[in-house]
């Protein structure tokens, strides 16, 4: 008799248990927090895969795009290994998806993550778009989440793992403004990056029209790193910007690369390419742009082409946005990785 109740109670519990877990899922997801896909055939179908070239072997390019101008151009290298002995190999470089990040109007929304938010909305956090008043409602705001995306790791793709630099193997959440009080408050922001007063004179901001031009043939300048080209002004290293009227690429564009230059300002990104980077990336104070180009992922993915920090949206920005689920942007950071490949 015991052996015919129990598989039935047991049988009777689990049924009942299946329906108050799709609930609680349910529940989990946010109706103003869009899903944009990212786990789906869309991994597949919405990455420029044409992005990752040229790669380049010993000195030797294979496939069309831009090399960034600090790309080691030597053929050969000598890395030690684990053991502190040394290792004669070829150097390879190529561009690789590194990181993933969003730029979201609500509080701890993460539309990578199916829509789900992280934790309960502090109205203090949620963004803004702006007004075209003169007061302080001409002013966007967005918070951002930044990820650790590698790609072709994690679908095991032709990528040595000598070559990966800062370790990361999955995707991994590494960094969400909502804790960080210097995203939202210019003063404070100004705290940790005081190299801003140097830059807020007219002629440091009239400097920033070169880096615009090289930005529009896809090559920024480097040493004018407190520009964003026409995307705008790099300092400071907050969520705040002058507002174009709604969710425009240009601003999500502009606070995707503010993010990943105050993490390079705090010590906390690498450089990855160069003749210094071939044995390992190093901590770099401010951001190398030409080593990075983004892609925008969602709501309308770039799959022909990326683009380079500070290169207008009049090339690659119309249509990328619309009222609603598409003011919430993802974009996939390329970084140009150098390394040292062993014989």
């Amino acid at each position: 008799m015991k052996q015919v109740i129990f598989p039935w109670i047991f049988g009777s519990l689990l049924t009942l248990a299946t329906p108050l877990h799709a609930k609680t899922s349910t529940n989990s997801v946010d109706p103003l927090c869009s899903d944009a896909e990212l786990w789906s055939g869309k991994l597949i179908t919405d990455i420029c895969w044409s992005c990752l070239f040229p790669i380049r072997a010993a000195g030797a390019s294979l496939g069309g795009g831009n090399v960034p101008s600090i790309a080691t151009d030597e053929k050969f290298c000598l890395c030690t290994d684990p053991m502190g002995i040394p290792e004669l190999g070829m150097t390879m470089g190529l561009w690789n998806p590194a990181r993933l990040i969003e730029i979201v109007r609500n509080p701890w929304c993460s539309p990578a993550l199916g829509g789900h938010k992280f934790s309960a909305s502090n109205v203090r956090l949620i963004a803004t778009t702006g007004k075209a008043d003169f007061d302080a409602s001409e002013m966007s705001f967005f918070n951002y989440h930044y990820f650790a995306f590698p790609l072709t790791i994690l679908l095991d793709l032709f990528w040595d793992g000598r070559c990966n630099s800062d370790g990361y193997r999955d995707f991994d959440l590494l960094y969400v403004s909502e804790l960080d009080p210097t995203w939202n408050n210019d003063l404070l922001a100004f705290f940790t990056s005081p190299e801003t007063a140097f830059f807020a004179n007219p002629v440091a901001i009239s400097a920033c029209v070169a880096d615009a031009a090289a930005a529009a043939t896809g090559n920024p300048l480097d040493a004018l790193f407190w520009c964003a080209g026409a995307w705008g002004h790099m300092y400071p290293l907050s969520g705040i910007s002058p507002t174009s009227y709604g969710t425009d690429p240009r601003i999500t564009s502009l606070l995707a690369t503010r993010a990943t230059a105050s993490l390079h300002r705090r010590g906390l990104a690498w450089k990855t390419s160069g003749n210094d980077a071939l044995c390992g990336g190093y901590i770099y104070p401010f951001i190398p742009k030409s080593q990075y180009r983004l892609s925008m992922f969602y709501p309308v993915a770039e799959t022909e082409s990326n683009h380079a920090i500070g290169e207008t949206t009049f090339k690659w920005g119309a249509g990328r946005t619309y009222p609603g689920p598409g003011e919430d942007h993802l974009y996939i950071l390329w970084r140009f990785q150098d390394c040292c490949v062993g014989l």
